[in-house]
């Protein structure tokens, strides 16, 4: 049976739109449903160990879906490729930030760096280091190296955690210091109170608290993993992506294979968008998705009214007019094809506001 996001990706331009803005509306509403809020501020209770995650803008790699967490614990930090580096400017604020004020509140920080890759099919890995395992995974330990240079090496502050995730089973494989890794389709039909013991063996260095809050992750994952198991999946090898998305405040987006997302964090936004509009282009040609248009999405998250709105606002407008320009500077003849949307997100509601 075809997955909802094989269904969208033939149906004309103005449906895949307004499919995929009602899909963000439902989004904010579940989000701030009742059931919902309250289970957030009870995990929040239960484990206050600040977690963020940095990933790939692959819409498989669904972290709370995948460990059955609520949705607004987990902080995405997502990119082309989950290609970071900690030295761009705004990418290194906007961390610090994060992790200050989990500090400030009495409470260390969790830094997933994730990698992602096909046991089944090499060419189903990440498209951002060419489908190269190792090259993802050197990577993803760069990034934990100058976590340590940032926020110490001791790590008890922020922990630098290097995560893998095989997409085609969603399960974790977590990278211990020393070289051993624990990987959650090793535990199927094993008991999961044994995971506790495991995760103090192989992360000996790990702060009790954070190994406290990271096991109902692997938990949760192992719980995920082994529903699947046995169970015949849509593994979405052809990439047929029809929206590019600059900015944050995407996480309504994990449809797989439909959303090129580039972060504004690196210091070059031009290289990043001329590459998504090189493989939009490639999909049409191919015939991958219709060529009668492609989703350009801008999107700036923001707390508060008054000023904060205004700054997201003009944010969004710069890095819509920003592609708009690279686009029909590198591909005009696709430009001509654009439907450009830009909007801010109420982050405390996840509400994605039109301004155009």
């Amino acid at each position: 049976m075809p997955s909802p996001a094989q269904l969208l990706h033939d149906q004309p331009i103005a449906q895949r739109i307004d499919a995929l803005l009602s899909l963000s509306k439902q989004h904010a509403e579940h989000f701030c449903s009742p059931g919902a809020w309250l289970a957030r501020q009870r995990y929040m209770a239960q484990h206050p160990t600040s977690i963020v995650v940095m990933k790939c803008m692959d819409g498989r790699i669904h972290i709370p879906h995948a460990t059955r967490t609520p949705l607004g614990i987990i902080t995405p930090f997502r990119n082309l490729g989950g290609i970071f580096d900690l030295g761009w400017p705004y990418l290194g604020e906007l961390l610090t930030d994060a992790v200050i004020d989990a500090a400030k509140s009495g409470h260390a920080t969790l830094m997933l760096i994730t990698y992602h890759f096909s046991s089944g099919h090499q060419a189903r890995g990440c498209a951002g280091f060419d489908c190269d395992t190792e090259a993802a995974k050197a990577h993803a330990y760069a990034i934990a190296k100058q976590a340590g240079q940032l926020f110490g090496s001791d790590h008890q502050q922020v922990y630098p955690l290097v995560c893998g995730f095989e997409t085609d089973s969603d399960a974790l494989i977590i990278h211990g210091p020393q070289g051993d890794v624990l990987d959650i389709r090793d535990w199927l039909g094993r008991c999961e109170e044994a995971l506790d013991a495991r995760l103090a063996s192989l992360c000996p260095d790990m702060p009790k608290e954070i190994q406290k809050d990271l096991l109902p992750l692997l938990e949760g994952n192992l719980a995920h993993v082994s529903a699947l198991h046995g169970v015949k999946r849509e593994l979405d090898i052809e990439h047929r992506e029809w929206v590019i998305c600059i900015g944050r405040g995407f996480d309504f987006l994990h449809l797989p294979n439909t959303a090129l997302i580039i972060g504004p964090y690196g210091p070059d936004l031009a290289e990043p968008i001329g590459t998504a509009a090189a493989i939009i282009d490639a999909n049409m040609q191919a015939g991958r998705i219709p060529d009668d248009g492609f989703m350009l999405l801008a999107s700036t998250p923001y707390q508060h009214s008054g000023v904060d709105r205004a700054r997201a606002e003009l944010k969004s407008r710069f890095l819509s007019d920003f592609a708009e320009h690279v686009i029909q500077r590198e591909h005009p003849s696709l430009a001509k094809k654009m439907r450009r949307h830009t909007a801010v997100v109420h982050w405390p509601t996840r509400r994605l506001d039109s301004l155009d």
